[in-house]
């Protein structure tokens, strides 16, 4: 069974940084292309980085150049590194697939971007 643990989430101030982890499990994690999504408080979930296989990148306008993707295919894991966040990246922050179909969610990582 495919299984995805999101940690690293947590309460920080403007401009602060996090790192972000999603260990992997039940799948050839090396063979799929992944994505971070965050879904805000009455907001429809969003992809807001992808890295494939070969580890092109993509990322939402509104995060270029503040976030940052990565994976470790040795350890089964996916990253994302955020900086300079601002009060509008507060959202459970979610990974998967990065293009369907997707696996079962996992329960994300709470991410809150407050003085």
């Amino acid at each position: 069974q495919v299984r995805m643990v999101e940690s690293g989430g947590g309460l920080v101030q403007p401009g602060g940084s996090l790192r972000l982890s999603c260990a992997a499990s039940g799948m050839l994690f090396r063979f799929k292309d992944m994505g971070w999504y965050r879904q805000a408080p009455g907001k429809q979930r969003e992809l807001v980085a992808a890295i494939t296989t070969g580890g092109i990148t993509n990322y939402v306008d509104s995060v270029k150049g503040r976030f940052t993707i990565s994976r470790d295919n040795a350890k089964n894991t996916l990253y994302l590194q955020m900086n300079s966040l601002k009060s509008e990246d507060t959202a459970v922050y979610l990974c998967n697939a990065g293009t369907p179909p997707y696996f079962n969610w996992g329960q994300g990582t709470q991410v809150t971007v407050s003085a």
